[in-house]
């Protein structure tokens, strides 16, 4: 599985084609799975993936398009009558307007859930022995249209310690290992992975197999728009510098 396919350069875009047309051809007895995504809204006709994609059809290889669209209102309170352990009776006034306000889109219900829960908005009560919500204080809450300008906003909520770790890892993509974080914030002097916990504890980082990663790649162009765009070669060269320096001893 390949993410973010609209950002993919021409190299990668060729090994992608070669594998298809290696593998996944009429001719070749061997099964072969590829699944790709790429944001539609950022891509046109002429991108050169689906150009690739034209041409592999060509020799044989079986595609499928599958477009995926926003949550309508059912499936939006399926989840949150997931989430919350609630039936889908109690909760579909909630549903109804968590769906208004994100229209449905996967990114911007599971950012909206967690800054109502972190602003006390939706929570458990001890003694109803279940989860409560503020529907007045929910309804009434403004909201950027835009998931990014949403993302951002949410963002800037974060101590600003917080914000400039997550800036520093955006500069590496996507995710890092912690041992690398470890070593880098010896030499930044800044306690990288002490903050990023925070940042994970609040949803905006996951941590798996000894990695941070951003829940979202929306979330790290978030975290490196933090920079301004003057200064970001400079902190791509000290952080370069930095790691030049741990290998040397």
């Amino acid at each position: 599985f390949l993410d973010a396919l609209q950002w993919a350069d021409m190299a990668s875009i060729e090994v992608i084609r070669q594998l298809l047309l290696n593998s996944g051809s009429l001719n070749n007895s061997k099964d072969f799975f590829f699944c790709g995504c790429v944001r539609q809204d950022e891509v046109n006709d002429d991108h050169p993936f689906f150009q690739m994609l034209s041409t592999v059809s060509q020799f044989g290889v079986d595609l499928k398009t599958i477009n995926l669209t926003c949550m309508d209102e059912s499936m939006v309170n399926s989840l949150i009558s997931d989430v919350l352990c609630l039936s889908p009776r109690l909760t579909r006034t909630l549903a109804n307007i968590v769906h208004h306000k994100t229209n449905g889109n996967p990114l911007f219900f599971s950012q909206l859930m967690i800054s109502l829960s972190r602003d006390r908005l939706l929570w458990p009560s001890l003694s109803r022995h279940r989860w409560v919500w503020d529907e007045d204080k929910i309804q009434s809450r403004k909201i950027p249209d835009d998931v990014a300008m949403f993302l951002t906003n949410n963002m800037g909520q974060l101590p600003n310690e917080v914000q400039t770790a997550l800036s520093v890892l955006s500069c590496f993509g996507a995710s890092g290992k912690i041992t690398f974080l470890e070593a880098l914030e010896g030499q930044i002097k800044f306690p990288l992975v002490e903050l990023l916990d925070k940042a994970m504890a609040v949803g905006v980082l996951d941590k798996t197999n000894g990695c941070y990663s951003f829940s979202h790649d929306r979330l790290q162009e978030v975290a490196y728009k933090l920079m301004k765009p003057e200064d970001r070669c400079l902190y791509h060269f000290k952080y370069g510098v930095a790691l030049v320096a741990c290998t040397v001893e």
